[in-house]
């Protein structure tokens, strides 16, 4: 029985079969990428590879309804959201496109003495393995193909085994662009397969978003193998409220950050800690505003939240929210599914005993927290063994740089959510992995940076 299956979580129906790589088909995959990166690498210059990513983002564009219809199919993405994060994709590999030269150029080294020069040239590393998650089919492997691409590597990727479609849709457009046979390439391994890829030595790096787990899986291989890794793995972040000159508006970005890819988003909000004086009013316009959110068939304009991935993850959240209340959570909001779907979900009086409070809620579920100030919430805040984004908001400029210093996170946005921009580099701490996608940082993930130290 194959592993890539599309089954659209609207209906519950079985759309698509895709077979799983055979062990020749995966041999193949890694020896035409290994091939391809010395022609790739040498022969191509950075602005032959910066053409041909721009043409891969206008193909992005000029797909955008197709590759938007298969990720609701694939995920039960709003279409809405889909189409957007079809162009947050394309704008992503224009990014690395029309940046190429910057972030590949060589950085001079002033020398403390003796004559000559000294410089690091970033040098690309080889075939990457990509392990690439089901919530953003097309922005996971943009952000990680695209600087990749753009450094002379080349690029081998496992796509969730709900989205073929998707994964054969990129592949298509790569090639459709004009990248060389082997530059990119579209396997369908399964879990063993993936392990022996990274474990090959033509294969020099692999980055991987998900869930810890598949992190600690995946991070075990390249160690034991010596081979670079990047991991952008799960969060909890925190929403902290400790002051307003707009509650409505704070109300609405929380909303926002909560419930955004029907809450399926590892930086999304999921921990809303809110000053004492706040806290009641809070509770009462996020609940309201919350339950406003319209549940429902993907496809349709006014929906706001989708079905989840699939049922089993809808039964994972139910059996997170039930324990939550058996162990004495107070459930403000929602809480009951139908199938794949789940209502916006509000729960508080949560305490740290509580299963709940350590663990990430992956759907449209809030948890709720009443503290007495900023020293409260900054310690709340961190309490917990993610580190990936964080939401800061106050009317005190210096509060404000107080609480961003003092956070174990990756990320902190100040007075601002869903503000993910192609420059900005995405990434956390602690068990929300290693390493950054996105911005300048990305494009020096898998480089050689080499020193060249040439004497006078």
């Amino acid at each position: 029985m194959t592993d890539y299956v599309v089954t659209d979580p609207s209906t519950g129906q079985r759309v698509a079969e895709y077979p799983t790589a055979t062990a020749a088909e995966v041999e193949q995959a890694v020896a035409i990428a290994h091939e391809a990166f010395a022609g790739w690498s040498r022969s191509s210059t950075v602005a032959d590879r910066a053409s041909l990513l721009h043409r891969a983002a206008e193909l992005h564009r000029e797909r955008r309804e197709e590759l938007a219809d298969i990720i609701v199919r694939e995920m039960g993405k709003i279409r809405e959201g889909a189409l957007g994060e079809v162009d947050f994709a394309a704008d992503i590999i224009d990014y690395y496109a029309e940046n190429a030269e910057t972030l590949t150029a060589d950085r001079p080294i002033e020398l403390l003495g003796g004559t000559g020069t000294a410089i690091i040239r970033r040098a690309p590393l080889g075939v990457l393995l990509g392990i690439m998650p089901w919530n953003f089919p097309y922005y996971q492997v943009a952000r990680f193909a695209a600087p990749n691409l753009v450094n002379g590597n080349t690029i081998l990727l496992k796509h969730a085994p709900q989205c073929p479609e998707s994964a054969d849709a990129i592949e298509k457009i790569f090639r459709d662009a004009g990248f060389p046979e082997g530059a990119y390439v579209n396997v369908r391994a399964t879990n063993e397969q993936a392990a022996d890829i990274i474990a090959d030595p033509r294969v020099q790096g692999v980055s991987l978003t998900g869930s810890e787990r598949a992190g600690a899986a995946v991070a075990e291989v390249a160690g034991r193998n010596l081979k670079k890794v990047a991991l952008e793995l799960g969060g909890s972040d925190p929403f902290i409220l400790l002051s307003t000159d707009d509650l409505d508006a704070a109300v609405t970005a929380g909303v926002d950050a909560r419930l955004d890819n029907t809450g399926q988003a590892c930086n999304g909000a999921k921990r809303f800690i809110v000053a004492d004086g706040l806290y009641d009013e809070f509770l009462a316009k996020f609940v309201a505003a919350m339950g406003a959110a319209t549940v429902g068939d993907p496809r349709a304009e006014d929906t706001v939240l989708g079905p989840l991935s699939s049922l089993a993850a809808a039964e994972r959240l139910q059996d997170q929210v039930d324990g939550a209340v058996a162990q004495g959570a107070t459930l403000a909001l929602g809480g009951t599914r139908e199938g794949a779907f789940f209502p916006a979900t509000v729960l508080t009086d949560v305490t740290p005993e509580m299963d709940v409070y350590r663990e990430e809620l992956f759907g449209p579920a809030a948890v709720v927290y009443r503290v007495a100030g900023e020293e409260e919430a900054v310690a709340l805040a961190n309490d917990t063994s993610f580190g990936l984004g964080s939401y800061v908001f106050t009317t005190d400029a210096d509060q404000a740089e107080r609480i961003a210093n003092a956070l174990d996170a990756g990320m902190v946005y100040v007075n601002i959510v869903l503000a993910d921009s192609p420059e900005l580099p995405f990434g956390g701490v602690k068990r929300s992995g290693t390493g950054r996608e996105l911005g300048a940082l990305a494009a020096d993930e898998f480089v050689n940076k080499k020193l060249i130290r040439i004497a006078g």
